[in-house]
């Protein structure tokens, strides 16, 4: 992961997999308001555990550009079977792929054996998988200092958002809007992985004062004195609250759009449907009026005609 691929490969399947759940969310909840019930993942038209697919897929492609891929890492392992100190941080974030992979094994096959509680525990392992993200990300070997440590720091409030509304979210799997900040986080915690990796490894990019630094075989960002560093932070933070607010926009705006498009679709059906019944109403109204010329109702006729037939009976 430190290296501009290994922050903007995971970045962008954050972001597709937060888009992906925010779309659904939103359609879900406009189609069936009063019906709207969360789910931890989403099936497609044509492969169903396409979305769970693609996040084994990518978790064990970091595994393996972790810890088998490069010329440092096809022997991950010292002579001695140890780990060495400058793969320590290979080794914690393959640890946060593994278990996102878990996760979506899991997943897999609580939804081909179906028990009764196969959604709380499949939110449970999800928020597994962000908490280790959390603890590895927050216990970090690498000396995440300065400016690439602000980055980190803020990127571990966004993982937490995560944790948080996806711990929520196995007794409030109705609510609309635990779904929706929990989306939107991941959405933006895949926009923040690419912001990372961008910023921290082209040189343009980097502030004034701050350069790329080789350190134990990767690159760091250092800078030239307290004041070049302090500048570098506040210019992260201004980043951070800059993508949280375009962030935040996007997805008002994606909610309006989507419920105006799947809102008037429910909306048009229930007229049409309502339409039919009243033609249904007329058309009988007609058809009594047509069989009986002089107003009269026929199954009224009829029942009247039965009650004096019995009384009739009955004198005899």
């Amino acid at each position: 992961m430190g290296t501009l691929v290994g922050h903007v490969a995971p970045g962008f399947g954050f972001l597709v997999i937060g888009l992906w759940h925010l779309f659904n969310h939103i359609k879900l909840h406009a189609l069936h308001p009063n019906n709207y019930s969360s789910s931890p993942w989403f099936p497609t038209s044509r492969m169903r555990y396409l979305e769970l697919y693609l996040i084994m897929g990518g978790s064990c492609a970091s595994i393996a550009m972790e810890l088998f891929i490069g010329p440092d890492r096809h022997q991950p392992f010292d002579p001695d079977g140890s780990i060495p100190s400058n793969h320590l941080h290979n080794f914690e974030h393959a640890s946060i792929s593994l278990c996102f992979l878990m996760y979506a094994a899991f997943a897999i096959l609580f939804d081909r054996i179906r028990p009764k509680a196969h959604y709380g525990i499949t939110q449970l392992l999800a928020a597994l998988a962000f908490a280790q993200q959390l603890l590895l990300f927050h216990l970090h070997s690498a000396d995440h200092m300065g400016m690439e440590g602000q980055y980190h720091l803020l990127l571990q409030i966004v993982v937490l958002v995560s944790l948080i509304t996806t711990l929520m979210g196995i007794n409030l799997q109705k609510s609309l809007l635990v779904s929706f900040v929990r989306s939107l986080s991941i959405f933006f915690q895949g926009v923040w992985f690419i912001v990372m990796g961008f910023v921290l490894w082209t040189p343009a990019l980097i502030p004034k004062g701050c350069f790329m630094n080789d350190e134990d075989g990767h690159f760091v960002v250092r800078c030239q004195g307290d004041h070049a560093q302090h500048r570098a932070k506040a210019l992260v933070n201004l980043q951070f609250s800059w993508f949280l607010a375009a962030a935040a926009a996007f997805g008002v705006f994606f909610y309006l759009a989507l419920v105006k498009i799947y809102g008037e679709k429910v909306e048009y059906f229930s007229l049409g449907k309502m339409e039919e019944e009243e033609d249904d109403d007329d058309d009988d109204l007609e058809s009594q009026q047509k069989s009986n010329p002089d107003g009269s109702n026929s199954k009224s006729f009829i029942h009247i005609n039965k009650g004096l037939t019995t009384s009739t009976d009955m004198e005899r």
